[in-house]
């Protein structure tokens, strides 16, 4: 998390003092245009992704396996798309089946949690020097708007193994959140810290400390390209467009119904999935929220009942919400783990690492609902058809975005990286 007490620069300062951002405007017809533009973001697609730390055991969410041992004690329940049926313990996503799309054929390598996440939010395995940036990172750096106010990159629920990359800090995420925990209290409403002047302290005050800080580090910052330098410089811009009240206003949950915050859910995840919507809505191109604990090595069956709750109360309040107010056909969500779970339960009543083959949930942005893509053998085990790796998944999502995933970035090392592995293909079946 960044502090509002870095610099700046002058012209940033003005404009957004003019249009209010740290007191009294000077000058309304400014703040006015600047509140429209806030109201009226860029026309583009953004993609929420829903990321299922630790690895969920998918055999028990959208592929389940009735009647064999491996199956465990879960039912199938059949939902309003014919022939797709998942877990009985998902039964308001299963109302939604119509713009769920299951990928149950993702047969991946990596099966450890480090490794594995970052394939996952890179797209690509980790290759010596080279800083994959994250998927949110690529995404926002396509769309970016230098006027936004917003982040182009927001995560919830503390995430940061992946950042910017080679993009530089400017597209790392915005962290919100940073406590983890499995649909308990939320946490402090997310609320985005420092966001208000110091009490006591007039916009007159506040413009002459900035001038002085601008004033000694005057000299430091133009033409550096030193890491820390970048960092202070993007967390300054990030600040300062941030106090601006139509900013701030996007992360004030407060803001909605009591009747709309519990649909959602009031632990950190559903309120997550709900402030995913509020930025997605002004224009936030990528938008993370995460749900910790599906690294279900013992008591597998008692943890992942209780997840899916609080998976199925937000994640179907985030899919009926885009769709009322008619986002959800230029917004994909994506609701993945780093891997899967061993379809053989172990002593402990567990499952323990499986990245062989496990599935994905995707819908909005185009992708054609109501159906499972690829399948995979009567125990679980291994995918019989359609194998999909993280690369092919990576180009779906950018391909669904309305992005080029052979477009071409230039690296760290100054060797151009694409947005996609370029052994990637998009899965047909989905577009």
């Amino acid at each position: 998390m960044f502090s509002l007490r870095v610099r700046p620069s002058r012209r940033d300062w003005l404009r957004l003092s003019a249009a209010g951002a740290v007191g009294v405007s000077q000058s309304g017809w400014l703040g006015a245009l600047a509140d429209d533009a806030a109201r009226a973001p860029k026309k583009h697609k953004s993609v929420i992704l829903l990321w299922m730390n630790g690895g969920p055991a998918t055999i028990d969410l959208w592929d389940l396996k009735p009647g064999h041992d491996n199956g465990g004690p879960f039912r199938e329940a059949a939902t309003a798309a014919p022939g797709l049926k998942i877990s009985e313990h998902l039964p308001k996503l299963a109302k939604l089946g119509k713009e769920l799309a299951v990928v149950r054929s993702m047969a991946t390598r990596e099966g450890d949690h480090q490794r594995a996440r970052v394939v996952g939010l890179t797209g690509y395995t980790p290759q010596g020097a080279i800083q994959f940036p994250a998927l949110g990172a690529l995404v926002a750096h396509e769309f970016d708007d230098p006027k936004a106010d917003l982040p182009g990159f927001v995560a919830v629920g503390g995430r940061s193994d992946v950042g910017g990359g080679f993009l530089g800090p400017r597209f790392a995420p915005f962290v919100v959140g940073g406590e983890r925990e499995r649909g308990g209290p939320a946490n402090a409403d997310l609320r985005v810290a420092d966001l208000d002047p110091p009490a006591g302290l007039g916009t007159e005050a506040q413009v002459k400390r900035l001038d002085l800080l601008a004033g000694l580090e005057k000299d430091f910052a133009p033409g550096k390209a030193h890491p820390v330098a970048e960092t202070m410089r993007a967390a300054t811009d990030r600040a300062v467009r941030l106090m601006r009240p139509e900013a701030a206003a996007a992360f004030r949950l407060e803001d909605e119904t009591p009747q709309v915050r519990d649909a959602y859910g009031r632990g950190t995840f559903g309120q997550g999935c709900l402030l995913a919507r509020r930025l997605v809505e002004r224009g936030v191109p990528f938008v993370e929220v995460t749900l910790d604990g599906w690294d279900t090595h013992n008591n597998n069956f008692d943890r992942v009942k209780a997840l899916s709750t609080t998976l199925d109360t937000g994640f179907s309040a985030l899919l009926a919400d885009l769709k009322d107010r008619g986002l959800l056909d230029r917004t994909l969500v994506v609701c993945q783990g780093e891997f899967g779970r061993t379809p053989k339960i172990n002593g402990q009543s567990g499952r323990d690492h499986w990245p062989a083959s496990w599935a994905v949930a995707l819908a909005g942005a185009g992708v054609k609902g109501g159906q499972a893509v690829g399948k995979t053998s009567k125990d679980g085990t291994q995918v019989e058809s359609d194998p999909t790796r993280t690369a092919d998944l990576v180009a779906t999502v950018m391909k669904a975005a309305g992005l080029d995933p052979m477009k071409q970035n230039m690296s760290n090392v100054s060797r151009p990286i694409r947005l996609a592995d370029p052994s990637g293909k998009p899965i047909k079946e989905l577009l």
